[in-house]
């Protein structure tokens, strides 16, 4: 189960509205607030936590597959479609090829390197085994 966005947006504007008429105080409505992030991004650690954990590749394998697939968008765009389109040039082929739609694939690959890098920090620092 991944991080559905929209969710926790819907979640988050509706703890807002609630914290904010339970505290009317600004400064307890930012701590309620900052406590209710809190929890549902610790609650989103374990869940991807049990996910890594479990021995069925469906279930802890799909964060590697999204990776190859993003992998092999950005091969495709950037090395592979410019050889093949020179190859076809080359051969005096008329080819329509177009580049992969990276638009919503490039913020996914950008998340996921950066959450790796995080965890290659933090192996680093010997804050993890």
């Amino acid at each position: 189960m991944g991080l559905d966005i929209t969710g926790i947006g819907a979640v988050a504007d509706l703890a807002t509205t609630v914290i904010g008429k339970i505290w009317p105080d600004k400064s307890e409505q930012e701590r309620a607030q900052l406590a209710m992030a809190t929890s549902v991004v610790m609650g989103q650690l374990e869940i991807n936590k049990a996910e890594a954990s479990n021995p069925s590749r469906f279930v802890s394998g799909w964060r590697p597959f999204i990776g190859w697939v993003c992998g092999a968008g950005c091969a495709w765009n950037w090395v592979g479609l410019p050889v093949v389109k020179a190859g076809c040039v080359i051969a005096g082929y008329s080819v329509a090829l177009t580049a992969a739609d990276v638009s919503e694939m490039m913020p996914l690959l950008v998340a996921m390197l950066g959450l790796g890098g995080y965890r290659t920090y933090e192996k680093v620092t010997g804050a993890t085994k």
